[in-house]
């Protein structure tokens, strides 16, 4: 038995997420461009100096003394300014706190609009699993999600008879036939730290499903536990417990915070809403569009539609529409094949795109 029919599809969860988030102190910041060096401190901006091939010193951003490297203070937030002492590190902080928390700023867009990391692929057709429910199952008898191609695809015995295909494609376990037997499979997948296992059960405890109690903070508990494993939708269903107040108290600055990891860990849902928070709350066309761009390139049509938008507005260029096309064309050539045609075909629960 699978349990993917009782989630949403990911653009039909970003659909329903409130898009009413603050804006954390981070996000407030605009991109900037490099300052030159600060003149209320020696080498404020760049207080390192080469002495020698073999030999590196540091120069105090306060009052300029020379100091090896590793005996300096160093500025708990950006990690860039150095001082030779604690006091002078006290004396020069609220000179340095424009530029400090510029530099944070910096380097945190830095992280949030990098390149995120890859999709996995399905482990029996080996193409990239694309982004809809419908066009994935996750297994719980072997924590394999696969393709709905491969999922739907005929099983052929020696002879070329059509076997029993309801057999897991992966590792040809049954199914189950009850509730308890699923949360005990869930339950063996959990104990080996599976993120997806972990995940899921925290959907049943959200939604009250397979015989389990409806406990938000429950929930939030194998979330954070799924999500410290690597799962970024995980960090998702986060951000919603803390916009919407499930299991606590409603903080949209947290909110935000955790869409921010779900993006740089890969969820193309995370990028949906943050574009949609920059480009309806916070008026940041720019950032919007950057948003908008990653989670084009990873399946969400509707991005696609943002950006062409934002062209028909001004506020993105006709390369950028013409990119955002090139992207999202990109993204269905890595999920397209005919067995997965074949499936979506017979039923929209197979649909993939």
């Amino acid at each position: 038995m699978n349990i993917s029919n009782n989630n949403n599809t990911a653009t039909e969860a970003a659909d329903t997420y409130s898009i009413s988030l603050g804006r954390s102190m981070s996000d407030s910041c605009k991109d900037s461009a490099s300052s030159s060096s600060s003149s209320d401190g020696v080498g404020d901006d760049n207080n390192m100096l080469q002495a020698d091939d073999k030999h590196i010193v540091s120069v105090c951003a306060n009052c300029g003394k020379e100091g090896n490297d590793k005996s300096m203070n160093i500025c708990n937030k950006c990690k860039l300014a150095k001082y030779c002492n604690a006091t002078c590190k006290k004396k020069h902080r609220h000179k340095h706190k424009k530029e400090c928390e510029k530099r944070v700023a910096e380097q945190h867009d830095k992280e949030l609009f990098k390149e995120p990391p890859p999709v996995e692929d399905c482990p029996i057709c080996f193409l990239l699993l694309p982004l809809l429910m419908t066009g994935k199952r996750y297994y719980e008898c072997c924590g394999k999600e696969i393709c709905s191609g491969c999922v739907h695809a005929p099983l052929y015995d020696n002879q070329g008879n059509v076997v029993d295909n309801q057999k897991c494609p992966f590792c040809r376990r049954p199914p189950v036939n009850t509730d308890e037997e699923e949360v005990e499979r869930f339950e063996k997948l959990m104990d080996t730290g599976d993120a997806f296992a972990i995940h899921y059960a925290g959907c049943f405890y959200k939604n009250g499903k397979r015989g389990l109690p409806q406990d938000y903070k429950k929930a939030l508990e194998l979330f954070h536990r799924a999500a410290q494993l690597g799962h970024a939708e995980s960090y998702c269903y986060i951000a919603f417990a803390h916009n919407n107040g499930e299991g606590v108290e409603v903080d949209t600055k947290k909110a935000e915070h955790y869409l921010e990891l779900a993006a740089m860990k890969g969820s193309a849902q995370a990028r949906w809403n943050l574009g949609n928070i920059e480009y309806y709350k916070a008026g940041n066309m720019d950032r919007a569009l950057k948003h908008y761009m990653i989670a084009v390139r990873n399946g969400i049509s509707q991005s696609l539609e943002k950006v062409k938008q934002l062209y028909s507005n001004g506020h993105a260029t006709k390369d950028d529409y013409a990119k955002a096309l090139r992207l999202y064309q990109e993204y269905l050539g890595d999920i397209k094949s005919r067995q997965r045609d074949a499936a979506a075909a017979v039923d929209d629960d197979y649909r993939y795109y």
